[in-house]
């Protein structure tokens, strides 16, 4: 079974940068669809970035967030720049066979990391 974690999660101060890991083991992400989704707390969970062989953002990170992966590396990545206290959440990122924005879509979650931005 594919097992994803996360990491780089932490405390930042507004208008700062964090970049957030995704490593997976017992599976390869190669080809697959791999995408970031964030919960705050009291709402819904969020889609955040995907990236098979182009790359989808949500519009409230556009222009600030882009993801990439290493297939060699088994890896997908997050560089957050701009941080605003609006982006405070659980990110979490996940695997799919299909590109997509919605949750059901995706069979594999890791447990997510915390991302803190204060004002």
């Amino acid at each position: 079974q594919v097992q994803l974690v996360e990491s780089g999660g932490g405390l930042v101060q507004a208008g700062g940068s964090l970049r957030l890991s995704c490593a997976a083991s017992g599976g390869t992400i190669s080809g697959y669809a791999m995408s970031w989704f964030r919960q705050a707390p009291g709402k819904e969970r969020e889609f955040v970035a995907a990236i098979r062989w182009s790359e989808q953002y949500g519009d409230s990170v556009k222009g600030r967030f882009t993801v990439s992966r290493d297939n060699d590396k088994n890896t997908v990545y997050l560089q957050m720049n701009s941080l605003k206290p609006e982006d405070t959440a659980v990110y979490y990122c996940a695997r799919s066979s299909i590109v997509s924005r919605r949750e059901r879509d995706y069979n594999y979650w890791g447990q997510g990391t915390q991302v803190t931005v204060s004002s």
